[in-house]
């Protein structure tokens, strides 16, 4: 009997001591972590961008999207209204948006026309190694992901709950991200994204 109890407290201390080490949706992050960091992509305005040149803000939006996936196009004019409503020059918040598709259609050359087409508010930058992609975990265009003044992930996921806007009924990217800037946690941390698949290479 006494063994059996040691045992069952040992198991217990393993569970508690083992740490998490993906999120319910996300293999590779959990909510929490600090979030993967990126220097010199190119940017459709012909600049390199790092998360360092953010420094300043307390909340980073990151969205993983590209050029040709028809659910990252129903989004563009969605992520363009958020960023005029929340990334202001005098706003604490931030938008990136990252491609790292490497198909024709969503090459740096396709993607600076496109955010040229669009009036895109918010720097659209091309990693074609796919680093960022593969270390944030995204699987699917668009993804999102809120990092705090720590750049800690704290959430991830569905920008809302419908691909359709006119039944769109919870925000989750706004609800985070009014949270981050409060210091506080989103009720809902993480969110099952919906999208095309992220064009990964075979390694």
């Amino acid at each position: 009997m006494f063994r059996l109890a040691a045992a069952a407290l040992v198991a217990a201390g393993l569970a508690l001591a083992t740490p998490v080490s993906a999120g319910e949706f996300n293999k590779k992050l959990n909510i929490g972590d600090p979030a993967p960091s990126w220097s010199n992509l190119p940017g459709v305005d012909g600049k390199n961008h790092s998360l360092s040149d953010l420094k300043d803000k307390d909340v980073v939006v990151v969205c993983i999207t590209c050029n040709h996936c028809p659910v990252a196009v129903a989004y563009e004019d969605r992520i363009i209204n958020f960023v005029k409503k929340h990334c202001g020059p005098e706003s604490k918040v931030a938008f990136v948006a990252i491609n790292v598709n490497n198909l024709e259609a969503d090459r740096l050359p396709k993607m600076i026309e496109r955010a040229k087409e669009k009036g895109f508010n918010f720097p659209y930058l091309h990693d074609e190694s796919q680093r960022i992609g593969r270390e944030f975990g995204a699987t699917v265009t668009p993804e999102f992901f809120v990092l705090n003044k720590e750049r800690k992930v704290v959430y991830m996921g569905a920008m809302d709950d419908s691909n359709d806007p006119s039944k769109v009924k919870v925000n989750y990217l706004e609800a985070a991200v009014e949270a981050a800037l409060k210091g506080d946690k989103p009720s809902q941390a993480e969110t099952k994204a919906r999208g095309c698949s992220v064009k990964y290479e075979k390694k």
